[in-house]
């Protein structure tokens, strides 16, 4: 039989009964002849209140110190899980990232993996135990621990389903899979049986809390076979792939909603040449990611730019811009995080004309207006204010799924 990696997060670990059930998952898995690695995440909010615990002892601990810390909450789970595993009479073993042999860089609290040892991993498996890793964290050249940031157990679960070759990657979550929008807050929306990578990838960055984008970007990359399930319905799951079947007919795969932006505006720039490269090289420098940028038509000698970042990037991108007002050349910035991006994405856009006009019709019925609007050949993002998103969202949905 095949090897399958399984990934479970936080809230199929939250509590006993539900480590119980996760370790029947497993150990169903194993009993019908397959190998598995299960990768799990910390249980319920344990990383919040970790981080919490942290503060009240140093508002401004080192980012070593607090990787240091949060990597203790999915060893906590993964030797939770495995005495389950071992109580039911299977053989298993848990693995911390290091011992799972994940390497990454040194960027604490962001750490990217560079390779798998996979020797430990192997050897264990040819022992014919289950392996239990701990998401989320590795090992960097000074062997210190590192996190791999948020949606970190996802990237762990596809790395080692890479490294080892696994015939199966699963995700098990609290749904049944990937839906046109989120099930908990749409009325409506559809469980996909299948979706593209890059529309999955599309969906990712832009909200979709289903899976993390670099999770989906290094499955893409490796054509890892990838599946995301519930951990308590026992439902068929949302096959992520290259290809899928109804990929000519698809015009809009879902409505995603990402309320952790924030705009900022350069009024009365000075309008000469390379004024972008200069404003964005400055930002890029300090590792600020940029979305949305919008230029207006000049009047007189200047212009306007405006863009999105994430909202934990706004003050320091900001202070960056002021700083350099007076090599930049701009009257004054405006900075606004009282807005939410919506976006539809959807593989056969870009051979269907009328998909924008019809999003737009539908916020025009709802009564929500647009402040900025940017497209690619699958997805479409406008931003609104963060009072309208639910009913944005909503709104452009029905329009294109009722």
């Amino acid at each position: 039989m095949g090897l399958i990696v399984q990934k479970f997060g936080g809230s199929s670990v939250a509590d006993a009964d539900k480590i119980r059930n996760v370790a029947c998952i497993i150990t169903e898995t194993y009993r019908r002849g397959h190998s598995v690695v299960a990768v799990l995440s910390a249980q319920g909010d344990t990383t919040d209140d970790l981080i919490e615990k942290a503060r009240e002892i140093n508002p401004n601990a080192s980012k070593r110190e607090m990787d240091m810390l949060l990597s203790t909450g999915e060893q906590i789970s993964c030797s939770l899980c495995a005495m389950a595993i071992e109580a039911m009479g299977y053989p298993v073993i848990s693995l911390t990232g290091w011992q799972a042999g994940v390497r990454t860089n040194s960027t604490y609290s962001n750490a990217r993996i560079s390779r798998i040892d996979t020797e430990r991993l192997l050897a264990e498996l040819d022992k014919k135990c289950i392996v239990i890793v701990t998401g989320f964290q590795g090992i960097n050249k000074y062997d210190d621990i590192t996190t791999l940031g948020r949606g970190g157990s996802d990237t762990s679960a596809v790395a080692l389903a890479a490294a080892l070759h696994a015939d199966l990657c699963q995700i098990y979550t609290d749904v049944d899979g990937v839906y046109t929008a989120d099930p908990r807050r749409v009325k409506g929306a559809r469980k996909l049986e299948e979706i593209t990578f890059d529309e999955m990838l599309e969906l990712a960055t832009l909200g979709a809390q289903v899976l993390h984008n670099r999770s989906v970007e290094m499955a893409k990359r490796y054509n890892v076979n990838l599946e995301v399930i519930s951990s308590f319905s026992g439902n068929p799951g949302t096959k992520v792939k290259e290809v899928v079947k109804k990929m000519e007919k698809t015009h809009v795969s879902g409505v995603a909603k990402d309320k952790d932006v924030a705009r900022l505006a350069l009024v009365g720039l000075q309008d000469t040449p390379g004024i972008a490269f200069k404003i964005f090289s400055l930002l890029a420098k300090e590792k600020i990611n940029v979305d949305i940028i919008l230029q207006s038509i000049g009047r007189g000698d200047t212009k306007d730019i405006s863009f999105t970042v994430a909202k934990g990037d706004k003050d320091r991108a900001k202070q960056v811009l002021e700083e350099n007002r007076e090599y930049l050349g701009f009257d004054h910035i405006d900075v606004s995080d009282d807005i939410a991006k919506v976006s539809i994405v959807g593989a056969g856009m870009i051979n269907n004309p009328g998909v924008a006009s019809k999003m737009f019709e539908a916020l025009y019925n709802a009564g929500v207006n647009i402040s900025m609007i940017s497209t690619s050949e699958i997805k479409i993002s406008v931003l609104v204010d963060a009072a309208d998103a639910d009913k944005a969202v909503q709104a452009v949905h029905d329009k294109f799924f009722s």
